[in-house]
């Protein structure tokens, strides 16, 4: 670790939780430099839907890379571009019946949330984003004047200005529809709020604390966006690409976006991609008004094309709720058992539970390490034990993460073990 100590920022987090140095990674596993391997419920942040190294797509990589395929572009014209937004609208965007121009900006997330900003007011003539709270849509100036979280946004170091925040879907409580606050701002000349260019929402806040908006509460959100000629963004970055089941977030909603912005498993190999779906009407740009060096560069146009094969058939979609509902299970099952006033949540394959005491997902994802599981904390305070398995992951894999997580908790509050966590079949499995 010296190296690293001696050399690399400060500013470095995952690797103080996660101390290893990893080397390789198959599948569910990671292997570190020791030859110890870990059970990853991490994914990358959801970066790694389909796992690591999957072999289709690692195949049609290394195939383009050995006939010397192109790598980089700009924005000019390449054949891989071509395959890439041919599949996607056919496999992804005519079947659900959507019709978005592509736009490629820089290869990170945060770089399609500024896109989409400023093309909302660009579009609208209009200066001011609504953002909600625990919302978090990058580190970039634009991102962090809609992201909630204090800490981020402090480091900034300047005013965060021309954005709004309200309350997200359950912040003032279960029997509260938010939106009623929000459109009240609206209607009320005197409310202080200008009329905003964009809305810009998560279905999931993912960072936020796994807080999930329910399917009345999105359309609704629709319906005055709609009414009122706001922008609506959807920020599907690390809840798209069917970490909720379906290939799209909102989908299960029934609604339709203005913008939608894409990243993390979009290229599904971990290569850094960025994509703005745009409502034809919206698409205003003049030629190189919105530009940057790496707006999609072709390794990654091919592993996503191949990484549409997943898409083809509905079978991932099954497959990803049916394991939900197994996290789910087991989840609320520890619980009740061992934490009566839990608070399970979850859409898919992304899951939270959120303890009484919140200084105790920490301490079970530092458990979870040591016995050979990577899991993360989200929330504001990092209340929030977050499950982030692929997409791929078998059953078996997935009830062996979730067998170390109850082996874990058990360990953090100091209570036996259950059955379903025998140490010496864990050991064995990891």
């Amino acid at each position: 670790m010296i190296t690293f100590e001696q050399h690399e920022s400060e500013v470095r987090g995952y690797c103080r939780t996660f101390p290893a140095i990893f080397s390789s990674a198959k599948g569910a596993w990671m292997t570190d430099i020791e030859g110890r391997r870990y059970l990853d419920f991490f994914c990358g942040a959801g970066v790694l839907n389909y796992g690591h190294n999957p072999d289709r797509i690692k195949q049609a990589l290394l195939a383009y890379l050995m006939r010397d395929g192109i790598t980089h572009t700009l924005d000019m014209y390449s054949e891989a571009k071509q395959r890439f937004i041919e599949r996607f609208y056919e496999v992804i965007l005519q079947p659900r019946g959507l019709h978005y121009k592509f736009q490629f900006p820089g290869p990170t997330g945060t770089n399609a949330v500024e896109a989409a900003l400023k093309l909302a007011r660009k579009v609208t003539g209009r200066e001011q984003v609504v953002g909600f709270t625990n919302a978090f849509h990058g580190m970039t100036l634009g991102a962090l004047a809609v992201t909630g979280n204090g800490f981020k946004r402090a480091g900034a170091g300047v005013p965060l200005s021309n954005s709004a925040a309200v309350p997200f879907d359950g912040y003032l409580g279960a029997d509260t529809d938010t939106l009623d606050y929000f459109e009240a701002l609206l209607k009320d000349g005197g409310s202080g709020m200008d009329m905003p260019a964009a809305v810009i929402v998560e279905t999931v806040q993912a960072e936020g604390g796994v807080n999930v908006a329910s399917v009345q509460w999105l359309q609704r959100l629709r319906r005055i966006t709609a009414e009122y000629g706001i922008v609506l963004i959807v920020d599907d970055i690390q809840v798209g690409c069917g970490r909720t089941g379906r290939f799209f977030s909102f989908e299960e909603a029934g609604i339709v976006p203005d913008i939608v912005t894409l990243s993390k498993s979009l290229s599904g190999y971990g290569l850094p991609l960025a994509l703005v779906l745009i409502k034809p009407e919206l698409d205003q740009w003049a030629p190189g008004e919105h530009n940057g060096t790496f707006r999609g560069h072709c390794p990654a146009f091919v592993t996503a094309t191949a990484a549409l094969q997943f898409w083809q058939n509905d079978a991932l979609t099954q497959a990803v709720q049916k394991k939900g509902q197994q996290v789910e299970q087991r989840l609320q099952s520890m619980a009740e058992r061992l934490s009566p006033g839990a608070q399970v949540r979850g859409r898919g394959l992304i899951w939270g539970i959120e303890f009484g005491d919140p200084l105790l997902a920490g301490r079970v994802s530092q458990a979870c390490f040591e016995r050979g599981l990577i899991i993360e904390t989200a929330g504001i305070d990092d209340q929030v034990l977050k499950l982030l398995p692929s997409l791929t992951i078998t059953e078996q894999e997935l009830a062996c993460g979730l067998d170390v997580i109850e082996d874990s908790l058990c360990a953090v509050l100091g209570v036996p073990a259950t059955a379903h966590t025998p140490k010496a079949a864990l050991a064995k499995a990891i």
